[in-house]
């Protein structure tokens, strides 16, 4: 089924892909580096006539403090959801929302992975007959569901006309 020397040649191609990926991100990491180095001398060199050496490192340095202070608050804080967003605003708790609706805020939030997984999908659905089955069931009972959600939900909304139109005794 799988030829030996196809599947070899495929693990190098994946292999330096992998090696390829690495040596860039340590090429731009370095070049990253470099930069900050060059702009905090310049930043220096910079304010030397108005503050002299000594002033314009301490001033580049709290600078740099502040900025790393401020990047580590950044990502230590947590992050507000829309949900909870949502509801402070209207003061009703809503109901969870459905998987169809938690998909598209996925694909909404994220959109170079959703890329990326319909292209990983869309290749490996093409040779295996089984596994186009099993994403075609599973789209469709996700489609049910979010149907049945939405029908309950309308009838939540708007109450039959026997229940509201009766005559209060």
């Amino acid at each position: 089924m799988l030829d030996s020397a196809w599947l070899r040649g495929v693990l190098r191609k994946a292999v330096a892909a992998i090696i390829g990926f690495m040596l860039a991100f340590v090429l731009l990491v370095a070049l990253l580096i470099t930069s900050f180095y060059m702009l905090v001398n310049a930043a220096t060199l910079a304010l030397s006539p108005w503050l002299g050496d000594a002033g314009a490192m301490a001033a580049t340095g709290l600078f740099c403090l502040l900025l790393l202070a401020l990047f580590f608050y950044r990502m230590t804080r947590p992050v507000a959801s829309k949900k909870s967003a949502s509801e402070g605003e209207d003061g009703k708790g809503q109901s969870p929302p459905s998987p169809i609706d938690s998909i598209r805020n996925l694909v909404r939030n994220n959109p170079l992975e959703a890329v990326a997984a319909a292209f990983t999908l869309g290749v490996v659905e093409q040779s295996d007959p089984r596994l186009k089955s099993l994403l075609m069931q599973g789209g469709m009972v996700l489609m049910k569901e979010a149907e049945a959600e939405q029908a309950h939900a309308k009838e939540k909304a708007d109450p039959p006309a026997s229940e509201t139109d009766a005559p209060a005794t």
